[in-house]
C-alpha cells in the first residue's frame, strides 16, 4: 500500500463533508478528516501533512494531531485505562493504544508510565505497542565515532546504571559513576558516544568528553562570575547536585575549571565561594 498506517502522510484533499473533508488514500479509498482537524481555508486541491490511525471502528482515519508516538518509534507512556484484553495508553489521540497482555514484561497499572515501542501487528493490521523494547532494538553494531551527539530516551535503571535507547534504534548504558545528575525512565535529553565496543554495545556519557568541554566550561565559569557581580556561592565543597542546576556540568568539570582559572590568576577561593581575582 502506497500510505503508511501509525505514520504522518501527506495527501490530498478531494472532497468536502459536513463532518470533514477526505483525503485521497489512493486503493485504500478515500479517508476521512474530521472538522476539528481541517485547517483554516482548506480547499480540494490542498495537500495536508496527516498522521492516519484506525477509529473505533478500525476505519482509517486521519488527524492533524502529533501522536506521542509514530510507527516504529519507542517513547514513554501512560497507562490510561485496562481490561479483559491488555492496557490502553494515552498517544495523545482520541483513540487510545493498545498493549495486548502478551507484550507486557509485567501487568501494567493505571496511571503508571512504561517505555514501548510502537508497530503494526501484522495479523490485525492494527497500532499496538510492546514493552518487550529489546526485540524491536537494532542488532546491527552502530557506526558512532567518539563524542558522537545523540538522542536518547532513558529506559531503565540497573545494576550498573541506566540503559537508554540511542536515536530511536540501539540500545546503549550510562554508567552509574558517570551520572551527575537525577535520571527516571522516559526522560529524553542528549548524550554522548563514550566509546562502542567491540560487541556493539555504546556506552554514553551526558557530556562531551575530553579537554574541549573543560576549556569551553572555564570560559563559561568566568563570564558567569562576571555577570554575577565577581562573585558566587559555589566551590569545589558544594553539592554535585547545585553545581549541575547551575551550570548543567558534573562536579569533576566544575573543579577542573575553578583549577584552570584559579592557575591562570583570574580568580581566588573562599571557604563560601569563588570570586574574580581583581574583586
Amino acid at each position: 500500500m502506497s500510505i503508511e498506517l501509525g505514520k504522518f502522510n501527506q495527501l490530498e484533499v478531494v472532497k468536502e463533508v459536513d463532518f470533514g473533508v477526505y483525503l485521497d488514500g489512493e486503493e485504500e479509498g478515500e479517508i476521512l478528516l474530521p472538522t476539528r482537524y481541517v485547517p483554516e481555508d482548506c480547499k480540494i486541491g490542498d495537500f495536508l501533512n496527516v498522521f492516519l490511525y484506525l477509529d473505533m471502528d478500525e476505519r482509517l482515519i486521519a488527524t492533524t494531531l502529533t501522536p506521542l508516538v509514530q510507527v516504529g518509534q519507542f517513547a514513554c507512556l501512560e497507562v490510561s485505562w485496562v481490561n479483559q484484553y491488555g492496557a490502553f495508553l494515552n498517544w495523545g489521540l482520541m483513540k487510545d493504544l493498545f498493549v495486548p497482555f502478551s507484550e507486557q514484561k509485567m501487568k501494567m497499572q493505571v496511571g503508571r508510565k512504561y517505555v514501548v515501542h510502537a508497530h503494526l501487528d501484522e495479523e490485525s493490521y492494527r497500532i499496538v505497542a510492546s514493552a518487550k523494547v529489546e526485540r524491536y532494538l537494532s542488532k546491527e553494531k552502530p557506526e558512532y565515532a567518539p563524542e558522537a551527539e545523540v538522542d536518547i530516551l532513558i529506559w531503565q535503571k540497573t545494576d550498573l546504571g541506566f540503559k537508554a535507547i540511542i536515536d530511536n534504534k540501539y540500545s546503549g548504558l550510562l554508567y552509574e559513576n558517570e551520572i551527575f545528575c537525577p535520571l527516571e525512565t522516559g526522560m529524553e535529553m542528549k548524550a554522548f558516544v563514550k566509546q562502542v565496543r567491540e560487541d556493539g554495545k555504546v556506552d554514553l556519557i551526558l557530556q562531551k568528553p575530553g579537554f574541549e568541554k573543560i576549556d569551553d566550561f572555564s570560559k563559561t565559569l568566568l563570564d558567569y562570575i562576571k555577570a554575577h557581580g565577581g562573585r558566587i556561592y559555589l566551590n569545589d565543597k558544594s553539592p554535585a547536585e547545585d553545581i549541575y542546576d547551575t551550570f548543567s556540568v558534573s562536579k569533576k568539570t566544575f573543579k577542573k575549571g575553578v583549577g584552570d582559572l584559579y592557575k591562570k590568576r583570574l580568580i581566588t577561593l573562599h571557604e563560601d565561594g569563588i570570586a574574580l581575582a581583581d574583586s
